[in-house]
């Protein structure tokens, strides 16, 4: 009763503000809606960008911003002095903003090299680096904190990173002082959309050691173009009196076509929130933040559908706010009426914002990431006219490749092996476990990079997402940074995505090709298992799943260069529902094996035995040993009481689990599958149900075991009963075509030869892979074609 009355008075007492907080946060959106078609139907903009030269990098202006900070500048100012030495011509500025420790006369006094700037008042952060901006005498400008301590050679490198004309900033790598603090701050800054907000944070990555793409400088530890600081307005005071300036300025600059960097090797040391931490509670600092992230959207972003999500947003989490109490990382309708109050500026800014893009939103929130960042300068040096050489690709798999414990393994595992000897192959790949990543160790010998994320997190599951659970199992920030870092760092040409799932990770580059192998198609393996389930409720859940995966798919696949599958049959399958894809599906690449490294052994087998093959991680092998066992083997052990049959593959089911255990041995993992198949009868594939090509149908033909398989089974393999395989549906039929098999093995040794034959011709992954490669360079080649075409138009109006 008590906790009724709380939540009641919580509500009575916050209505007030919901109702104005809507109230405001209507009006916005109608005030930015209109300042738009201003500016679109009458407004004149300027013509691109006007600041093109590079500046001079062989001196530098810092300049620090200081608000009775007296201690802090005793303390951090000599290593900020000693850093310049070597670089004739830099000056130090200190601004103080109407200090009233005497901080102004102690650095006049101990400091004599040091010029003061003196405010009359306190201007902020902001404020204060303006007028010291303005200020300064040289092109670029390093702003710096008062908490501040710099490494002796901090300042070469950072002048170092001003290498042509488009280069904005150039950002420190942060350090603490305190080496035992969580390092929260970092200078290597990401910035990405998501549910209507902007989004931000530091990333620490040893990995990075040269320049390198990054969101946004940190207003106080990095340095400026000072002309195009000034030609943007600098610090905007629209978010006084402090945070999201910063971020405000990386932003309009990617927009403005400029580029904003890291450069890992100067490095700084920072006090975390030495000045604003110690002056202002969290509550207003929170207050401020609240304010400042509904103000960046209001004047930056222009694309107004994603506009309308942060306007959505922000009213659904205020409403959250109201209901279940506050919380930092959502939005309040006291923050709401805060943002209104600034809103006359908001629309200024956001009017002087729009005259100076020249990207549209959604290309400026891409252009700070590693692939898209390569991906620019491939199209400026023109990508794809320069011919063969040694191509790099970045192949990811969302599963362990090592040992190939399941059928899309063994073809990544061949692929993987073929590709390194052709090209510099650099690999990601998603572990369950940290014991699994010394399988692998034969890819690091052979790959020129490998890199392995364990148990990775993706989001979690939510049955009223439109998002398909297998999709959003995967969809994690860690991998989306690792894919981008290595794009860049190692020069990446080509994306190499396996299984659907990983398709949302395709880049949509100008030049560099997203190509996905759809290992299985994911929708019509769900409604190919659909009949074999009993539940109602799973049946429900399947259900939504597979309209949850039809929609994603045919949303993902058109933004992927090629689409690689199995088979014709799947080819044909995806056209029916995307024509539009019709030639940019490739069904001759990836489906294969080394057929070298089977022993073809067509006679000489134990007789009367029956081998199984597969991983019953995967649903359909489950099901299909099911059906065997009740219904097929009965019949054939009425015809041959000798028979057994042998089950190998990773996580076997339980004996007591299977309708009859007799005649069956259940073997498990092997390390090495060629054994069994060069040592048993027959080999069964009674699979009914999924999608893809069996790759155990491919090893089992180029080892010379004869095979029957229901026709789903052998898809994409075999369409003709006893060409190169026994193709049987029903129970009685699949029993037959086994005991003739098992009791006329001269006619079983000619089908396994022709089966043979057929994988050795069409089905050699040496072969496949060359013709691979061959895939990859046209359409590079296509795609530099394509991007010779582009031209120059507004993106913003």
């Amino acid at each position: 009763m008590r906790d009724f009355a709380l939540a009641l008075w919580r509500f009575l007492r916050g209505l007030p503000l919901a109702v104005v907080g809507t109230v405001a946060l209507a009006i916005a959106a109608v005030a930015l809606a209109v300042s738009d078609l201003v500016a679109i139907g009458f407004g004149r903009r300027e013509k691109r960008r006007r600041q093109e030269s590079m500046p001079c990098p062989t001196a530098a202006s810092i300049v620090i911003p200081n608000w009775n900070g007296r201690e802090l500048l005793e303390k951090y100012l000599p290593s900020v002095v000693a850093g310049l030495d070597g670089f004739p011509g830099s000056e130090i500025i200190v601004v103080d903003n109407g200090s009233s420790d005497g901080s102004a006369s102690f650095v006049e006094q101990h400091f004599p090299r040091v010029r003061v700037l003196a405010l009359d008042r306190n201007l902020g952060f902001g404020g204060g680096s303006n007028a010291g901006v303005q200020a300064a005498r040289n092109d670029v400008v390093v702003l710096l904190n008062s908490d501040m301590r710099v490494d002796p050679g901090f300042l070469g490198p950072l002048l170092a990173g001003f290498g042509g004309d488009d280069v904005f900033v150039v950002s420190c790598q942060i350090f603490f002082s305190d080496p035992s603090k969580l390092r929260e701050e970092t200078g290597l800054t990401e910035g990405w959309w998501q549910q209507g907000s902007l989004r931000v944070r530091h990333r620490i990555d040893p990995s990075i050691k040269e320049l390198f793409p990054c969101f946004y400088g940190g207003g106080g530890s990095c340095a400026f173009d000072r002309a195009k600081f000034l030609e943007l307005g600098g610090f905007d005071h629209l978010y006084r009196p402090f945070y999201l300036e910063d971020t405000d300025l990386g932003y309009l600059a990617w927009k403005r076509g400029w580029k904003v960097l890291y450069q890992p090797a100067s490095i700084v040391y920072h006090e975390h929130r030495g000045t604003i931490g110690k002056r202002f509670n969290d509550s207003y600092i929170n207050a401020v933040l609240k304010k400042n992230y509904l103000l960046f959207p209001w004047k930056n972003i222009h694309d107004w559908r994603m506009l309308a999500a942060n306007f959505w947003f922000t009213w659904a989490n205020a409403m959250l706010s109201w209901w279940f109490g506050d919380s930092p990382e959502r939005a309040s309708f006291a923050g709401v009426v805060r943002a209104a109050g600034q809103l006359r500026g908001a629309m200024a800014a956001r009017a002087r914002a729009r005259s100076l893009a020249v990207l549209r939103d959604r290309d400026a929130l891409r252009r700070p990431l590693g692939g898209h960042y390569r991906d620019q300068g491939l199209a400026a040096r023109g990508h794809g006219s320069e011919g063969h050489g040694r191509l790099s690709v970045l192949f990811v798999s969302p599963y362990p490749i090592c040992p190939p414990v399941h059928g899309g393994g063994v073809f990544m595992y061949q692929t993987v092996r073929e590709l390194a000897r052709r090209c510099d192959l650099h690999l990601i790949v998603l572990l369950d476990f940290e014991k699994e990543r010394a399988a692998h160790q034969q890819l690091d010998r052979i790959c020129a990079s490998t890199e392995y994320i364990v148990r990775m997190e993706g989001r979690q599951k939510a049955l009223g997402s439109m998002e398909p659970h297998a999709a959003r199992e995967f969809r994690n920030r860690d991998l989306a940074w690792l894919i981008h870092r290595q794009i860049y760092l190692k020069r990446v040409d080509v994306l190499q995505l396996e299984y659907t799932v990983l398709g949302q990770y395709g880049g949509q580059f100008r030049c560099i090709p997203s190509i996905l192998f759809e290992h299985d198609i994911y929708f019509q393996s769900i409604a190919r298992r659909l009949p074999f389930m009993t539940g109602a409720l799973e049946k429900l859940q399947a259900r939504w799943e597979y309209l949850r995966s039809l929609r994603y798919e045919l949303r993902m696949l058109p933004k992927l260069d090629r689409i690689q599958v199995c088979s014709a049959e799947q080819a044909e399958y995806l056209g029916s529902f995307l024509p539009t894809l019709r030639g940019r599906v490739d069904c001759a690449y990836r489906a294969g094996i080394d057929t070298s490294l089977y022993e073809f052994k067509p006679a000489g087998r134990e007789p009367f035995t029956l081998l199984f093959l597969g991983s019953f991680r995967h649903a359909p092998n489950q099901e299909a040993l099911n059906w065997f066992v009740g219904q097929v083997m009965p019949r054939v052990r009425e015809r041959e009481p000798k028979v057994r049959l042998i089950v190998i593959g990773s996580d076997p089911p339980p004996r007591h689990s299977l309708p009859d255990d007799r005649g069956i041995d259940l073997k498990g993992f092997v390390e090495d599958v060629r054994e069994p198949l060069g040592r048993y009868a027959v080999f069964i594939c009674p699979i009914l149900s999924g999608s893809g090509m069996r790759v155990k149908l491919l090893e089992a033909f180029a080892a010379g075991i004869p095979v029957v398989s229901t026709r789903l089974g052998a898809e994409g393999l075999a369409a003709k009963d006893g060409e190169i395989c026994a193709l049987a549906d029903s129970p009685y039929e699949f029993a037959d075509k086994i005991a003739e098999l098992l009791l006329t093995p001269e006619k079983a040794e000619e089908m396994a030869r022709r089966a043979r034959a057929e994988v050795v011709a069409r089905r050699d992954m040496r072969v496949l892979t060359e013709r691979l490669v061959e895939g990859y360079w046209e359409e590079i080649a296509r795609k530099g074609k394509k991007d010779a075409k582009h031209t120059y138009r507004n993106p913003v109006q």
